[in-house]
């Protein structure tokens, strides 16, 4: 059962109760929140998601409430949880729906070790993947959904799995994080995509999460072989430069974006370096969507 085939004052009544579970493909999640325009945007942004039973386990039971402190009455804050335990700061209210898919993401980093994990987007076409590792500020973000909503299959735009056996990469599809302009320029170019109200002053900027193609959802446990791996720079006076990676350049790029190769050891280390092996690595510099679309389908890689 979709999420969207739930009337929405069940599920409002469900997730004040975290009652609400969401499968994920690699992790699931059940979610508590009694604050109204949380509820809204996740079932805005959630609905093409399969349903957790009930009494079914999950892997990470999240909250998103009130903070209890007198500051609620003249400066509402609020806090994200992970059972009982609250690992960060609470923040203003206005920020509600971002620092749950932030702790979302944390989850994974901090829990989830079956798998390397990479924080980077991954999107794939014509069954071959690509990833693109990227510190914030580079339009990775941009990038991906511009790709995602232009025929490419979305995996993920904050990480990448990857299988520590077969190297191939699991879908962990959400949201993706847009910030600042970015915000104004994919409603332009998209003007159909869903994307949620707009929070402001956070530690990123102004930030927005636009829903995933439903495509992309529905293919939650469809893995990818990753073709290469390609670092993005948003440049605005560089229309398109590319530049070749050679291996040992390809690992430091990579694994400095890692969240877990080094907690992993030799396992982790082993992944890594078997993914570079086996990848083509570019760094490319932009200001052209088109020009990077063009390249990834018709340059090099032959996707």
């Amino acid at each position: 059962m979709q999420l969207k085939e739930l009337e929405y004052g069940d599920l409002s009544e469900k997730m004040r109760k975290g009652n609400i579970g969401i499968d994920l493909g690699v992790a699931s999640f059940r979610v508590k929140s009694k604050l109204p325009d949380v509820q809204k945007v996740f079932y805005e942004l959630y609905s093409d998601y399969s349903i957790v039973g009930q009494d079914d386990p999950t892997d990470f039971q999240v909250s998103i409430q009130h903070s209890f402190s007198l500051r609620r009455w003249f400066k509402p804050q609020i806090s994200f949880s992970l059972d009982q335990y609250t690992p960060f700061l609470p923040l203003p209210r206005s920020q509600a729906y971002p620092l749950l898919e932030w702790g979302m993401n944390w989850c994974m980093a901090a829990h989830q070790h079956n798998f390397l994990l990479i924080h980077g987007a991954i999107l794939e076409k014509n069954d071959e993947a690509l990833i693109f590792p990227a510190p914030p500020g580079s339009g990775k973000s941009t990038l991906c959904a511009y790709l995602a909503n232009s025929g490419w299959r979305l995996l993920s735009d904050e990480m990448t799995v990857i299988n520590l056996e077969t190297g191939l990469a699991h879908p962990f599809v959400r949201p993706i994080c847009l910030k600042n302009n970015s915000i104004d320029l994919v409603k332009e170019w998209f003007p159909d995509v869903v994307v949620s109200n707009i929070a402001k002053d956070t530690s990123k900027g102004t930030v927005a999460h636009v829903k995933p193609p439903e495509r992309s959802v529905l293919d939650l446990y469809k893995t990818a072989k990753v073709r290469a791996i390609v670092l993005p720079h948003f440049t605005p006076d560089k229309k398109l430069d590319i530049y070749t990676l050679n291996k040992i350049q390809a690992y430091e790029s990579l694994s400095s974006n890692a969240f877990n190769e080094g907690m992993l050891g030799l396992q982790g280390f082993k992944a890594m370096t078997r993914l570079i092996e086996q990848t083509d690595t570019v760094e490319i510099f932009y200001n052209d969507l088109n020009s990077v679309m063009e390249f990834l389908t018709e340059g090099v890689f032959t996707l």
